[in-house]
């Protein structure tokens, strides 16, 4: 049933009756405009086109402070039945410019009861509206983050209102975030000429992988790097080998299977760099490798890490191709063999929860999948993600518990408090689904039902000021205080084996 709203009306002609002339000073407008920007062009073709944002931006503002003045004496009834494909691809945020897309906002919602709850899984449904829900609605009283498209801002907000739904501005424009990191990384790249990587920036792929290369050369004896396979656009899919010999148990963990959540790639390498930097010197760094393996993945989804680099910086999924369908991407959290397609999965290709054709269609998680299965002694299966601040055990795709859950949950909380300890990070703990939601085809489901029972997720900061666009300076808080979680974890599959 298609919801139901008041937006306010928009008059499509220029009005002239003679107290104003508004189709003259539009005219006038324009033309002082256009000559303003040839000028310009002479000076620098950037200034032209900043200037341009920020007039279009303002004047994107007046209409909609113009919208909410009209809105008690001319309002009109909108259906949200979608006007366009199911199929055709979602809005991109573009990292590099000013876009169609700029000036998103992210808006935090709490809703009060399971009644506004319903609502708004309806209003996730309505794909034409182009929502991108970092965070869906779950129980009463637990925050919703959602990115609203700058062309549906006042749409959704009026009907949030209409119904009675409590929200506030998380992010004010989604650009300002996008532009501050942008110029971060380029502003690091500059320093990093000539000089040592800095593990507290954001890097692209392409450094990722040479700094994983330099890892290995610098620690032969210890570091080796490992291909598990190719991504659909052929990208290496490179693991990281920490072992001083012979065939021991071993630790798996992986980070950025969702594209967008940069933190966990950048956490990952910081992690790579600590357990090669501190073997030896490290009594506990040097306890686990004498004892385990480790296998680290820091890109899981590289194909859609390189494109949140160039293309949207909000990409989750894979860049795989379905046929028939204009929308790209698996969600690769959701295409594991663990109930797969069921709850808290889309069958809809253009869903960023969309769980594929089938168990394991990604090559990416079937790279993964083979690896360990043909490994056989891994011990632990640990996977890193953003944001919420959470640590969860299995299961996401069922509600019930465990048979280790009592041990599960000591060694989360655990992990969690020494996790706290560093800077003062709260978490979370517990079961996926109720931690956050019921969700099938999930990794550490999978990883525990083939009998790997320390399975853990991680899910990284913040809660909700910054979600997937963390600040850089955060990276090295978030990364150090992750380590003495994951360290937990480790001592306890090293003290424990099975």
């Amino acid at each position: 049933m298609p919801l139901s709203f008041s937006i306010p009306r928009q008059d499509a002609e220029c009005r002239k009756d003679g107290k104003d002339d508004s189709c003259g000073m539009v005219g006038s407008f324009l033309l002082w405009y256009f000559v303003v920007i040839l000028i310009l062009m002479f000076f620098s073709r950037a200034s032209v086109w900043q200037f341009h944002c920020t007039l279009t931006k303002n004047a994107a503002l007046r209409l909609q402070q113009q919208k909410r003045d009209d809105k008690e004496s001319s309002d009109i009834i909108i259906q949200t039945s979608p006007p366009r494909r199911r199929d055709s691809p979602q809005p991109s945020v573009n990292v590099a410019a000013c876009t169609p897309e700029s000036w998103d906002q992210v808006l935090e919602i709490i809703p009060s009861n399971e009644e506004q709850i319903t609502t708004l899984m309806q209003l996730e449904a309505e794909e034409h509206l182009q929502l991108d829900f970092w965070k869906s609605p779950t129980i009463p009283r637990q925050r919703v983050h959602v990115r609203v498209p700058f062309s549906n801002v006042q749409t959704v907000k009026v009907f949030l209102e209409s119904q009675g739904i409590a929200y506030s501005i998380m992010v004010e424009d989604v650009q300002v975030l996008l532009d501050q990191e942008r110029e971060e990384m380029l502003l690091n790249q500059r320093r990093e000429r000539g000089g040592n990587f800095n593990f507290g920036a954001y890097h692209t792929l392409d450094e990722i992988y040479q700094e994983m290369d330099n890892l290995v050369a610098e620690h032969p004896g210890l570091v080796s790097k490992v291909n598990i396979g190719s991504s659909f656009e052929n990208r290496p899919m490179n693991v990281l080998k920490f072992s001083t010999g012979g065939d021991k148990p071993a630790i798996w963990l992986d980070a950025g299977i969702h594209a967008r959540e940069w933190v966990t790639q950048a956490t990952a390498l910081w992690t790579a760099n600590k357990l090669a930097s501190d073997y030896g010197t490290d009594p506990s760094i040097t306890s686990l490798l004498d004892t385990l393996d480790i296998f680290l993945l820091p890109v899981t989804n590289p194909d859609g890490y390189a494109y949140s680099h160039t293309t949207n910086r909000m990409w989750r999924k894979t860049r795989s191709k379905l046929s028939g369908s204009f929308c790209a991407g698996v969600d690769p959290n959701r295409n594991w063999d663990a109930n797969f397609g069921g709850p808290g999965a889309s069958s809809s290709p253009c869903s960023d929860s969309y769980h594929g054709p089938k168990a394991n269609s990604e090559v990416e998680v079937k790279s993964i999948v083979d690896f360990i299965k043909s490994h056989g002694q891994i011990k632990a299966f640990l996977t890193l993600h953003s944001y919420s601040q959470l640590l969860m055990y299995p299961y996401g795709y069922k509600c019930t518990k465990p048979a280790n859950s009592d041990e599960l949950d000591e060694v989360a909380q655990k992990a969690a408090k020494s996790l706290t300890g560093l800077h003062g990070t709260k978490y979370k703990v517990g079961p996926i689904c109720s931690v956050i939601y019921q969700a099938s085809g999930g990794s550490i489901d999978w990883a525990y039902d083939i009998g790997i029972k320390y399975s853990f997720a991680f899910e990284l900061r913040d809660t909700g000021s910054y979600g997937f666009l963390l600040p850089a300076k955060q990276i090295l808080p978030t990364a150090e205080e992750t380590w003495l979680g994951l360290k937990t974890i480790m001592e306890h599959v090293r003290d424990h084996p099975y």
